[in-house]
């Protein structure tokens, strides 16, 4: 047992290491396996090889250890190695100076992201075994200014991290590596018993150079996995250079120890679906080879009958045909492996085998960024720095950890509150809650109310200023306040951290351990803000996962790429093979560039293009193979993945093989399962779409209307019916925003409250003038909460002002404003009806009679939309006309005018006569008539004024199901009599 040994793609690689061991150790005794040092390269093969022992049978275990924990022992680093948080945070501290000093180098990324990449970049020179001479070694003048730049501080970095003594588990691997490379030739320091290294293919350069030296050693063996024992040997000169080819790694290894030999026997199901997929996958440029080598394979329809290619048309479809694929396993007990990279598809697996019950074993977990306290710390940490919002604020109070620790107040009262403070602060406001929103609304409640509120509100005051601490803070002191004003929250009113769920589940004490841990090195990191903070905590609990094994159906498995070299046999599902899903895209290096770190002999990137390669090509040598992509995701078409293209190129140019006809075979399976998966998600019965809704409902609907529905209700009927008739209305949103709505309300009480501060036209101009800007002023800060909306807007008011002001002194030298948003009333003679207006001014001028003034901060509507939609202002003037308004009585009108209020602060005239004035008030009559008497239904978008037009409740109207150009049929609804 010495040299290089490998297994090939499709053999599960722990069982048949298992087997080759056992095969060469059968003459010896039992305690000689017990002396065997088994180096993996990963804990997931770790655990995969003592399973396969337990199956095995009763004996003694070799020693199972991780190949990347070798160390060259206590005698040449007596320091044990440091954590690499301590390093990624004094890494940390060094960047945080460089944007201080050069904040262009770290344009677009935060601290904790930066520092990430830089300890991956540290940890990579480490491994392959290079230092600042490397960095030295670049020609920094065939590069931009931004790159010579970072070179600049890359060096002060290695400088820092490569200089010292080997601290890392990274530097001491590679020491033990060189170490064994230097000393076991000369018998030095050797193993005391055979040594092996299952599952590794050499992807690090620390690692490689291991692997060397134990397949040197007389008692020493390397087990790669997925070795293509069908690739020719002239395929492997220069195959090194090759990164973005499956088995590139392995040249290294083959060019130090040879050739490798089989470990076991064992082939793969099918081999000539290998020789199909090594001829597929060769370096570039291939075309060459196919044509030559290409008729010397077998026959593909019975090499790919085990293949099952499902193209669908969106990501959706793709998942629904893979949990039925899996379901199907689960009824018949076979054991099904989904492989996918691809995290958005696999929550889209999960939740379709959810509709049966059915939960998969996931490997990867649930990121605890994810779990309920990794969410709730996650939403504490987004307080500093932000104002809080209503939305933030609610997702706070109705967090299932949230007072959990108190027993003043109920978790079922607690929420019921929650909901009533919902209401109040969408209807009411403010945009942004604070302590003093909460005192009458909780003086309206019971004890409960006053209970929580009161806790609430200390909450509040203390987490209002947060939104101002946005200077950076040390990252103890970051870390103690955000964790104190978590325990708070999640204690309650009156209550305890100890007694709450903060940290009581699995989930829970992971967190705290991550926590305690990053507290524990947090002296060693820069002052940072809140942003760079939120960005480290989320880091920090990215690397932790909780999984439920017990939860997971025994039949199927959830797997990522990297474990296809442990789980690709038997029944496996490659899934979401497209370019970007698998292989996925590269990051990109903020700090060497592709040839940069040629110059620095470090890995190019296209080296993990090469592994996900691999992955690939053990993935579909299994038994049975699920090939899965879709053809389009949510922005446009997708592209096949390289390798399923050119898999699927060869086979279409090999007819003399049936590789046509074994492609269609392939498609046509996979057809069989979309047709399943549509037919389960199609309805048992056919459902017909909704007409287009007309109700009538009982007489009379509305006993009043306001004038400013009355448009409404010529354009989208069945608005106002929902409005006035169901009295449903529309929630105010979460967030509220600066929206053209509040822009408009906001403009109205300036100019109120202009008219409000009694100017005559005798006021001097100037006067007016500032007057104006200075209630402009006072209504934005009272109203407006939002600083830039503020600005923006008080800018646009102001360029207007000198316009606004002769304006109105112009009116005043007219008349006097007797109705200010007062409201009046008119009863329709003969009708139970009452039509009322809120106008926003009505001048009495001095022959008598009025001019009727309406704000607009847009365009005002034409005169035509005034005949034939726009009534309100002609509607207004028949009021006053019939005394609606108690200022003036009945009175004549002079003429309706718009003035706008943004664009130039224009006054726009629009045409009035009494005969235009009577015909709109006798068609508005009959028009309530039709709608009081049953005579017209409401129907739903009767005359919108733009195709794009979105009322409120469309979606109860079920628009979309029905077209503006189908025909509305009124049909009674309620109780008739």
């Amino acid at each position: 047992m010495r040299g290089l040994y490998a297994l090939p793609p499709g053999v599960d690689f722990a069982e048949g290491f298992v087997q080759g061991l056992l095969a060469r150790m059968r003459d010896q005794p039992p305690e000689a396996l017990a002396r065997v040092t088994v180096l993996t390269n990963a804990a997931t093969t770790m655990g995969a090889l003592r399973r396969a022992f337990d199956k095995a049978g009763p004996l003694l275990l070799p020693r199972l250890r991780s190949i990347t924990g070798v160390d060259p022992g206590p005698l040449v680093m007596p320091d044990p190695p440091e954590a690499p948080l301590a390093r990624r945070l004094q890494l940390a501290r060094l960047i945080a100076q460089m944007m201080r000093l050069r904040p262009d180098l770290g344009a677009g990324h935060s601290i904790p992201m930066l520092a990430q990449s830089l300890s991956q970049l540290m940890v990579e020179m480490q491994t392959e075994g290079r230092d600042i001479t490397a960095l030295e070694a670049i020609d920094t003048g065939d590069h931009a200014r931004h790159w010579q730049n970072a070179l600049a501080f890359l060096r002060i970095a290695a400088d820092f991290h490569l200089g010292n003594p080997a601290l890392d588990r990274p530097a001491r691997q590679r020491a033990a590596a060189e170490a064994a490379q230097t000393d076991w030739p000369q018998g030095v320091n050797l193993p005391e018993g055979p040594v092996i290294v299952a599952g590794s293919t050499g992807s690090h350069g620390a690692t490689r150079l291991y692997m060397q030296a134990v397949a040197a050693l007389p008692n020493g063996a390397v087990v790669l996995p997925g070795f293509d024992f069908d690739q020719p040997p002239e395929v492997w000169e220069g195959l090194e250079q090759a990164d973005d080819h499956p088995q590139a790694r392995f040249a290294p290894l083959i060019a130090a120890a040879g050739y490798p030999t089989r470990w076991t026997e064992e082939r793969p199901w099918s081999e000539g679906r290998g020789r199909l997929i090594s001829l597929a996958l060769r370096p570039a440029p291939v075309t060459d080879q196919w044509i030559a080598e290409g008729p010397g394979l077998p026959d593909l329809i019975p090499a790919t009958e085990a293949l099952t290619l499902i193209e669908a048309d969106q990501p959706g479809q793709e998942a629904e045909a893979i949990a039925l694929v899996m379901r199907d396993a689960a009824e018949r007990g076979t054991l099904i492996t989904l492989i996918a990279a691809d995290s958005g598809l696999i929550r889209r697996v999960t939740a379709a085998l959810d509709r049966w019950h059915i939960r998969p074993d996931d490997s990867a977990g649930r990121p605890l960024p994810l779990t309920a306290p990794g969410l709730f710390l996650r939403q504490v940490a987004a307080l500093f720095g932000q104002p809080l919002t209503i939305d933030r604020l609610l997702i706070l109070l109705k967090h299932p950890l949230t007072a959990t620790g108190s027993e003043a107040i109920g978790r079922n009262q607690m929420l019921r509150e929650t909901r009533e403070l919902e209401l109040q602060l969408r209807r009411n406001g403010p945009a942004f809650p604070d302590a003093a929103t909460l005192a009458d609304w909780a003086t309206k409640g019971d004890e409960t109310r006053k209970i929580w509120a009161g806790w609430l509100a200390g909450m509040l005051e203390r987490i209002t200023p947060l939104a101002r601490d946005r200077a950076p803070r040390p990252l103890p002191d970051r870390l103690a306040d955000m964790l104190s004003l978590a325990e708070a929250l999640a204690a309650g009113p009156g209550g305890t951290v100890d007694a709450s769920r903060l940290w009581q589940d699995k989930a829970g004490q992971m967190a705290q351990a991550v926590l305690a841990h990053l507290a524990e090195h947090a002296p060693l990191g820069p002052e940072i803000g809140p942003t760079d903070f939120s960005a480290l905590l989320v880091t920090e609990l990215q690397a932790k996962a909780l999984r439920e094994d017990v939860a997971g159906h025994h039949c199927l498995r959830i797997r990522g790429p990297r474990e296809a070299r442990l789980y690709a046999h038997g029944t496996v599902i490659l899934s979401g093979l497209n370019e970007g899903g698998w292989p996925q895209p590269l990051s990109p290096d903020p700090w060497l560039s592709r040839q940069m770190r040629a110059q620095a002999g470090l890995p190019l990137p296209e080296r993990q293009i090469g592994l996900a390669a691999h992955d690939f090509q053990q993935g579909i040598a299994a038994d049975r193979v699920f090939l899965t992509r879709a053809r389009r995701d949510a922005e446009a078409e997708t592209i096949p993945s390289r390798w399923l293209n050119r898999m699927l190129n060869l086979m279409g140019g090999l007819p003399d093989r049936n590789g046509p006809q074994a492609l269609a075979a392939m498609r046509a399976r996979g057809a069989e399962w979309l047709a399943m998966a549509e037919a389960v998600a199609r309805p048992p019965a056919p459902v017909a779409p909704a007409p287009r809704p007309s109700p009538v409902p009982p007489g009379p609907p509305f006993r009043e209307l306001p004038v400013t529905d009355v448009s409404l209700l010529i354009r989208d009927p069945y608005a106002v019916y929902a409005k006035r008739v169901l009295g449903l209305r529309p929630l105010p949103p979460l967030r509220p925003q600066p929206d053209a709505a509040l822009r408009g309300q906001t403009l109205h009480a300036i100019v109120e409250a202009l008219l409000n501060s009694r100017p005559t036209a005798d006021t001097p101009p100037k006067a007016l003038r500032a007057t104006f800007l200075s209630l402009t002023a006072e209504v934005l800060e009272t109203d407006v909460p939002w600083p830039a909306a503020r600005a923006f807007w008080s800018a646009r008011i102001a360029a207007i002002a000198d316009r606004i002001v002769a304006d109105e002194l112009a009116r005043l030298a007219e008349g006097m404003p007797m109705v200010v948003e007062k409201r009046g009333r008119v009863a329709l003679s003969g009708m139970d009806f009452t039509l009322t207006a809120k106008p926003d001014r009505i001048d009495l001028l001095t022959e008598g009679r009025v001019v009727v003034y309406d704000y607009k901060s847009g365009t005002p509507p034409t005169d035509a939309m005034i005949r034939h939609f726009d009534k309100q202002l002609m509607l207004e003037a028949a009021m006053a006309r019939r005394g609606g308004f108690d200022a003036l009585g009945p009175v004549d009108v002079a003429g309706l005018r718009y003035i706008q209020l943004g664009g130039e602060g224009k006054t726009h005239d629009r045409e009035h006569s009494d005969q235009i004035e009577g015909e709109t008030w006798d068609g508005f009559v009959r028009l309530i008539e039709a709608y009081l008497t049953g005579d017209a239904g409401f129907t739903a978008m009767r005359a919108p004024q733009r195709t794009s037009y979105a009322g409120d409740y469309d979606h109860l109207a079920r628009f979309g199901e029905w077209a503006l150009t189908d025909q509305a049929r009124p049909q009674k609804v309620g109780d008739h009599g």
